[in-house]
């Protein structure tokens, strides 16, 4: 049996089953996991108020029919990102690449998407809008992956938008 430990920044949580719950956590040494707590939507579970989106936690993850996080603790709260930015970011985030610079903007709480995009390897200063190919894009696309200005942006769904710069 395989077993993990390390800090982790827990980016979102997903009911599965009656009790349990997967999460995928972004962890300082092997970057982002999906592992499954069981019986954390229990009344009475010791992980539950730990394993809140937000929060940085030394959490010990062990290979028992894939990833289960068995033990977690709470050491700080991200201030710096909202609930929305990281279920977005753990979308874009790769399994399994740890990435330190990316961990320090999070938990150093200086968050911004600018710098975030920079970090993952989409530059804004360096595109154009998906769409009327202009340059200076306002908003990045977490779907697809694209940027677009404000009046292409205007055209699609804003659930999985990124508004970077002075965009709203």
């Amino acid at each position: 049996m395989q077993e993990y430990l390390s800090d982790a920044i827990v980016l979102s949580r997903e009911p599965n089953g009656d009790l349990d719950c997967r999460f995928r956590i972004f962890t300082k040494k092997y970057g982002k996991l999906a592992a499954k707590a069981k019986s954390v939507r229990k009344v009475t579970s010791k992980l539950a108020g730990h394993l809140v989106p937000g929060n940085v936690v030394s959490v010990r993850v062990v290979e028992k029919n894939g990833p289960q996080i068995v033990d977690a603790l709470k050491s700080a709260k991200v201030t710096a990102a909202n609930p929305r930015d990281l279920y977005l970011l753990a979308g874009l985030l790769a399994d399994s690449e740890p990435d330190i610079g990316l961990w320090n903007l999070i938990c150093g709480g200086k968050f911004g998407w600018l710098a975030a995009l920079k970090i993952l390897g989409w530059d804004p200063a360096h595109a154009v809008c998906g769409i009327c190919r202009k340059g200076e894009p306002a908003v990045f696309d977490a779907e697809g992956q694209e940027f677009f200005c404000d009046a292409c942006a205007s055209k699609l769904p804003p659930d999985k938008l990124i508004y970077i710069g002075n965009a709203a």
